[in-house]
């Protein structure tokens, strides 16, 4: 038999890696009943492919190759330890789920696997951590380098995560139909917090992380895949595509920032954007939930050919359904940008002025550079060079503060 090169092979392996990883472990861990052996069988599986599939061929089914050598291992690894009479209580799934499963209502083994990283007992960066983690299949140093802190400070955020889970029982299965919306919400929220984190970074030299907006918009597609009924799920996904169909346009040949106003529309993915909007009219087929509002924003921008099309009065309706909804202060202050462009930028002045007070707010720089905005617009440049100096004190990105810095000047 001919071997492949180690190349084909090696591309092979990354492909499985970032396709398949969530499927293998999900798996692996029904049968291991520990995560970190979960883990570790799943390394293990991913480290042989690399060596058999030269000598043998890469399968049909890479997936179901690793998932097969995998589960193997962790079974023998069981038989050895004799886990079975000590094996962790969150991850023996109840019979009740079993039945579910088994009637259809739930795809494949990896709901188990995202409900359990985003369960609601655990810290909010616990959760992203470990859906990085599990479900991605990212390193610890990766996720550190994505959220810029140290690997030996996700390494421990994570086995802290995994402590609590195997310390207060968090059982490892899908939950109950009953229980199955309020923890739908903690699952896209997180989903929601992975893509944010990448389509603008809080901080470093590029406006962007790119491969932590990838994973964020995988991990909605595979939500999307595993509750096809959810009409949030199926919004949070045309949310993502259509704030990444802009993506190319946010910076220019030199790397600046350019607002949405000024971005070349047909740099524009419209593929991206036919995908959302198509799954916006699904969504909002349902009663509209926060993602299905927020999704019919991204819709009425991605349908304005130019920025003076926006249609800025139905945008606002929506942000006023969207804040009786969800009263975020973020939320509101977006709603302040939509009503300077439908009663001008003084009623938009009067509208910011209620939120400057709120201490969530208070070090958010996109207050103070609204409030600098509407100031421009308005003609009271020497406000407005203030209130940008204010958000640059608040701003870390460094794109974004260069953007700022040239405000100033201009304004000077």
């Amino acid at each position: 038999m001919n071997t492949i090169s180690t190349g084909a092979v090696a591309r092979a392996v990354q492909e499985a890696h970032e396709s398949e990883w969530a499927f293998v472990l999900a798996a692996t861990a029904r049968v291991a009943a520990d995560l970190d052996l979960a883990e570790d069988c799943v390394q293990d599986a991913y480290a042989k492919a690399l060596v058999h599939w030269q000598e043998q061929g890469i399968p049909r089914r890479p997936g179901a190759w690793l998932t097969t050598v995998a589960t193997r291992r962790a079974l023998e690894h069981r038989r050895r330890a004799a886990v079975s009479e000590r094996k962790l209580p969150l991850l023996m799934p109840d019979p009740v789920d079993d039945a579910e499963v088994a009637a259809g209502v739930f795809p494949d083994d990896r709901l188990r696997l995202v409900f359990t990283c985003c369960h609601p007992a655990l810290a909010q960066e616990a959760q992203i951590a470990l859906t990085l983690r599990l479900v991605c299949g990212l390193s610890s140093g990766e996720i550190a380098k994505a959220f810029l802190v140290k690997e030996t400070a996700m390494q421990a955020r994570i086995t802290r995560a995994k402590h609590k889970i195997s310390q207060t029982g968090i059982a490892y299965r899908i939950p109950r139909l009953t229980d199955l919306p309020e923890r739908i919400d903690v699952v896209l929220d997180v989903v929601h917090l992975v893509y944010t984190a990448g389509h603008t970074a809080a901080d470093g030299d590029g406006l962007t992380r790119p491969d932590l907006a990838r994973r964020g918009l995988d991990l909605a597609r595979m939500v999307r895949l595993l509750l096809p009924d959810s009409g949030e799920a199926a919004a949070l996904l045309a949310l993502i595509l259509l704030t990444q169909a802009r993506q190319a346009a946010r910076v220019d040949g030199a790397g600046q920032l350019v607002l949405m106003e000024d971005q070349d529309r047909a740099v524009w993915d419209r593929s991206l954007i036919a995908e959302g909007l198509e799954l916006v009219h699904e969504a909002l087929a349902r009663p509209a939930g926060r993602f299905g509002l927020m999704a019919a924003i991204a819709a009425v921008h991605a349908e304005a050919e130019r920025w003076e099309d926006t249609d800025w009065a139905e945008i606002l309706g929506l942000y006023d359904l969207l804040l009786a909804r969800w009263p975020s202060p973020v939320v509101a202050l977006n709603r302040v940008v939509a009503l300077s462009y439908v009663d001008g930028p003084e009623a938009g002045l009067v509208a910011l002025q209620l939120l400057a007070d709120n201490p969530a707010l208070s070090t958010y720089p996109y207050l103070a550079s609204t409030r600098a905005e509407l100031l421009r617009r308005t003609g009271r440049d020497a406000e407005s060079r203030a209130a940008y100096e204010e958000a640059l004190a608040f701003t870390s990105n460094v794109v974004e503060a260069e953007f700022l810095m040239r405000r100033i000047r201009r304004d000077a």
